[in-house]
């Protein structure tokens, strides 16, 4: 089934956490892939034409196991498919930097997060669009010195 002209169902639920767990039931229901129809034709299509390259989406669906079992927000926007995480990796072009300052100066969104990693790249782009309000909330997430994930305005 395709989400939009580049994304398919398979590609918005796949996991490699709920492979190793085992987690077999991570299928959304209507009203979720209907959020992550909007999201890819507002957030991930205008991205892919943009940058005229393959966007690789690390995660967008989470079914609550899958969502409980990698320590997820319980008020994840992934379980309902109004989010989804971008990782470009290391040495691909556009960069994480790049995907990042292209949705924040280009695009619509509730919540753009610059995902770890350092001040020149996040480790990954965390983005999420909502049907009904987007925040246009812009963070920064951080470990603390016991390892615990914060956010702070960016």
């Amino acid at each position: 089934m395709q989400i939009s002209k580049h994304l398919t169902l398979e590609e918005c639920t796949r996991s490699e956490t709920a492979d190793k767990l085992k987690i077999v039931n991570n299928n959304p229901n209507l009203a979720t892939i209907e959020n992550m129809k909007l999201l890819a034709e507002k957030v991930f299509e205008p991205m892919r034409d943009h940058f005229k390259v393959p966007i690789h989406v690390s995660s967008m669906y989470r079914g609550l196991p899958l969502n409980s079992a990698i320590g997820g927000s319980l008020s994840s926007q992934h379980c309902v498919g109004q989010a989804m995480d971008i990782d470009m990796g290391d040495k691909s072009k556009p960069s994480n930097f790049e995907i990042f300052q292209y949705i924040k100066k280009n695009l619509k969104f509730d919540q753009l997060i610059w995902e770890l990693g350092d001040d020149k790249n996040p480790s990954w782009v965390h983005v999420s669009f909502s049907s009904t309000k987007n925040r246009n909330q812009i963070l920064k997430a951080r470990k603390n010195q016991t390892g615990k994930t914060y956010y702070e305005n960016f």
